[in-house]
Order: C-alpha cells, then structure tokens, then sequence
C-alpha cells in the first residue's frame, strides 16, 4: 500500500514538472520473465522514479548505502524494497557486504521479479555514457549461473530529457532490446569469471547506447540539438514530433557528426557557422523556428486569434488565482534547487520535485486556513480542492500565452518584413538541405 501511494504522487509530481512524458519500447519489457532494468543516470533520484512510475512491471532497486541511512529517503528506498549497495567511495562502507546483497537480488529474481540498477554507479552532467560499472553483469551471472534463475533478461532502459534543469521540459524512457543470460561455470569463490563478466557488461553498455543520446563533449551536443531544432522546425504546433523519434534523429546525428569530424571538419565547420547564424537572426527577430510558416489566409490567422483570446479572458481569472497562490512556493523551491544543488545540474531537477512535493501542499493548506478563518468551513473546503486545479490552470494558461505571443510575433514580423521573413523561411530549408546531404555523406563513407 505504501508503495502504491509513493509511486502515485511521484507519477503526479512528475506530469506535473515535466510537460510532456512519454514512454517507448514497452513492448520489449518481458511479462513474466525475471528483469534487470540498466538505466543511464544523467539526473539523480528523478532517473529511478521514472523506471518506478513507468515500467510495465514493479522494479525493485539497487541503491547506494547511505541513501537508507537518511531520514526522509531512507524510509522511501525501504518502503520501494530497494537493496544496498556498498561502494568503495562512500565513506565507511564495507563493500564485503555486497555479498548480501546479490544473494537477496538474486532470490528476488528467483521470484520472478525485476530489479533496476544504473551501472554508471553516479549522476552525472556528461552527455555521453559514462563507463559501465560490474555490478548488473555480475549479479545476472551469477543468478543465472547456480541455477536459482532461469529466462534473465537485462533490459536497456533510456531517459532522454530535452532541458533536465527546466520546469515543463520533456523526458522520455526508452526500453531497448531485451539481451539474454546465459549460464558460466562459476570460479571457486562463487563469482562469475571475469572474462564473462567483461564481455556481458560490453553488451550492455553497447545497447545502452541505442536507447539514449550519448555525444562525444559538449560542443558536440549543442550542434546536434542546434541541428535536430533547426531540421525539425516545420511550423506545425498541432502535430508534434514525438520525443522517441527526436531522440531517433539526434542519435543520427551523433553517427554522421562522429564521421563528418574526421572526413568532412571544415564543412563541418561551415554548417555550424551557418546554424548559429540563422538562429542568431531569429532571435533579433523575436521569433522561433518553428514560427517560420508564412499564414495561408489573413481572415484564418484573425479568427485563430479572436478564438484564442476569448478563451484567455475565460481561464483569467482562475489562472491569476492560481498563480498568486503557488508563486512563492515556486519561487522558494527554485532558490532551494539553486543552494542545495551547488551548480550540479544533475540533481537540480531532484530538488525542485521534492522541495515543490512538501511545499505546494503546505500552501493548499495554509491558505485554505486563511479562508476558515475569515470566511468559513465550505470555502476552505473548496479552496483546498480547488487550488491545485487552478495551480495547473495557470501553468497551462502560460504555456499557451506564450504560444499565443510567439505566433503573434511571426505573424507582425511577416506583415512588417515580409522579404526577410521569406528569406528567413529559404535559409531554413537550405539548411536542411545541407544537413541531408551531409547525413547522406556519412552513411555513404559510414558503409
């Protein structure tokens, strides 16, 4: 039961924070099976609970000592039946006990269960995959290999996060292919030999790299994501592209950068000079690229606006109310993220789910207080219901305001500068087309 309520408000607070969370690949989770879910880690305790929340089957996780020995987490990484793991850089820890716990993994996945582990062992800010860590190939391995474990499958599982420090981003959870375990004979001590080990810990890293976006450095991501922006833009609110398919393109992207650096760097070169110039133009033109569409009927465009005003003037009201409640524990739980988190991206996220998880709440009853005292019982009752209602009102009443101004501003920019508008709109396409014949260059020198 527990369980059940954490994993309920955790999957709230996340459709809450993230503005789009998808799910792919569900279909290669096995129904029946024992599972070992490999996750890439680039953002903390929120990495964990979309494997919880998501997953087609309850995960049970390997998670660091010193996570059961805090007072608030400790008692949710108990409550989730997750399992200690002693490393060697927590202070104090004896990783001898390690031994305990494979031997509880390992009759958890007799029982037909499923356990999660990230196997880069830390959160981290790098845009590629860090080097895998022993324990997931090992723990299967050995499972599989005294017999107490039959069917193993390691299942790759991808979070892909489109902005991960940023309130109504996107994420996504990628289920790769699942990989079998076969039985080793086992060395004297009871551990899998270690060539076996190597080489199942290589097929998970390896098909780890197919369900995430894992780019060489930095410079190398923005390009990609500048390009994949740019590529992608068509215009068309309505029919947005899902994230697996994003995903799909950038990871093209990362093969044919990889190649076009060493065969191709200076028209390389010459396309990212060319991409931050255009979106250098947008940007002193106030709109986004995906604004580039010229409107096809004036009569159309006014209408879209007059539909969409009325309804703003409807959802005013609400949405201002919402807004004035919520805004300082917003503002509270982004200056926590700020002091707690130091600069560290990863746990940035973490921070404001959690501190909003205590405080949005706090408010709900603080100031449904306010209105028992001066008003009455009926309308703290209804406050209370009433105010996480018109919280999510205001976050969509933004959202769709600034979707409202953006195409506003394409709309003026077209009226007013027509021919850079236009031109703006070639550059786009010309730049798409470079990109694909680019990318057809590197499958070409890739076969």
């Amino acid at each position: 039961m527990t369980r059940r309520i954490i994993t309920a408000l955790l999957r709230f607070a996340m459709r809450i924070y993230f503005r789009r969370v998808e799910v792919a690949g569900a279909e290669n989770v096995p129904q029946k099976s024992p599972v070992i879910f490999v996750l890439n880690h680039p953002n903390a305790l929120v990495d964990p609970a979309f494997l919880l929340c998501l997953a087609p089957r309850p995960v049970s996780f390997l998670a660091k000592a010193p996570l059961f020995k805090l007072p608030v987490l400790g008692f949710l990484v108990r409550a989730l039946d997750s399992l200690p793991v002693y490393r060697q850089q927590d202070e104090g820890q004896d990783v001898s006990r390690n031994r305990e716990t494979f031997a509880a993994a390992s009759q958890l996945l007799s029982r037909g269960g499923t356990i999660g582990i990230c196997p880069e062992g830390v959160s981290h800010n790098e845009p590629r995959l860090r080097p895998i860590k022993t324990g997931a190939a090992r723990i299967a391995l050995r499972a599989v290999s005294t017999g107490d474990v039959h069917d193993l499958k390691i299942v790759p599982a991808g979070l892909y996060y489109t902005s991960k420090t940023t309130f109504r981003s996107a994420a996504l959870l990628y289920f790769g292919k699942p990989i079998d375990v076969t039985q080793v004979a086992l060395e004297p001590d009871g551990n899998p030999p270690r060539p076996a080990v190597r080489a199942l810990s290589n097929q998970i890293e390896a098909a780890l790299r197919e369900v995430m976006l894992d780019a060489e450095h930095e410079e190398a991501l923005h390009t990609i994501i500048q390009a994949e922006r740019i590529f992608s833009a068509d215009g068309d609110d309505e029919d947005e592209e899902s994230l697996a398919e994003e995903l799909q393109l950038q990871q093209r992207f990362v093969k044919a950068y990889k190649i076009l650096r060493d065969r191709a760097p200076e028209r390389l070169a010459k396309l990212e000079m060319r991409m931050t110039r255009f979106e250098e133009q947008l940007r002193q033109a106030g709109v986004d690229a995906d604004d580039l569409s010229p409107p096809t009927s004036t009569l159309d465009v006014f209408g879209h606006l007059i539909t969409r005003c009325l309804a703003f003037l409807l959802l005013l009201g609400p949405a201002t109310l919402g807004a004035v409640i919520h805004y300082p524990a917003y503002r509270l739980s982004g200056y926590l993220a700020t002091r707690l988190s130091r600069d560290a991206d990863d746990v940035t996220s973490t921070v404001k789910i959690i501190s909003a998880m205590l405080l949005f709440p706090v408010t709900w009853v603080l100031v449904s207080l306010l209105v028992y005292r001066f008003v009455g019982g009926m309308p703290a009752l209804t406050v209370l219901i009433a105010a996480p209602a018109f919280g999510y009102v205001a976050i969509r009443f933004s959202e769709e305001l600034d979707r409202f101004f953006g195409g506003l501003r394409a709309l003026v920019f077209f009226l007013r500068r027509r021919k850079f508008f236009i031109r703006l709109i070639a550059e786009r396409n010309a730049i798409r087309s470079e990109i694909l014949a680019l990318g057809n260059d590197a499958a070409v020198a890739a076969r």
